[in-house]
């Protein structure tokens, strides 16, 4: 590959890193400020968001499926996408981690907050759920779980959860993941 076209490939990266940021922050945002919003106004917000989730998962698909150099990194974001969409994963955070393929954050994340239950800072539902979505994070980039970990997964998994893992265990597949997308809006 010359240099001009690596130079071009690591410039679309960052570009598209810079979109899914601006989307994560945005949800983010949107949730923070939920309070502060009307019914009417904080929906039509999210739906704004989703819709640009989804043009912006269409992009990634076909990128994708046109310049193999890029597939790895953008599949990982495309998965990222389909689960903030899908509500599989509600914590922004989680998601850009997930995307930006940092395992070791999401442990060390996972540490803090099995140290925020146990000292009470988090309620229980909260502990479960981010829990619940770490753990779906790593298994998904490979991270090793251990036993207790496993049996939690399998404990816990929601419907969102089971239709994300099924679908992101095939990323290759943008028809797929744009089926998954259509299902989870129509909820």
């Amino acid at each position: 590959m010359s240099g001009s076209s690596k130079e071009t490939d690591e410039q679309l990266k960052r570009n598209i890193n810079d979109q899914l940021d601006r989307l994560v922050k945005q949800l983010a945002d949107l949730e923070e400020y939920r309070l502060e919003l009307d019914d009417d106004e904080y929906a039509e917000m999210k739906k704004d968001t989703i819709e640009q989730l989804q043009e912006f998962s269409q992009t990634l698909t076909k990128i994708t499926s046109g310049n193999m150099t890029l597939v790895d990194d953008f599949s990982a974001m495309r998965m990222a996408v389909q689960a903030a969409i899908s509500e599989a994963f509600k914590t922004p955070e989680i998601i850009a981690l997930f995307a930006r393929k940092q395992p070791a954050t999401l442990r060390l994340r996972l540490e803090e907050l099995n140290r925020d239950y146990k000292i009470r800072k988090v309620g229980e539902q909260i502990y479960f759920d981010r829990k619940l979505e770490i753990l779906t994070a790593l298994k998904k980039l490979n991270d090793h779980l251990n036993t207790e970990e496993e049996e939690f997964l399998t404990k816990h998994s929601t419907a969102n959860m089971a239709d994300f893992q099924l679908v992101a265990s095939d990323a290759a597949s943008g028809d797929k993941m744009l089926n998954f997308v259509n299902k989870s809006l129509a909820k």
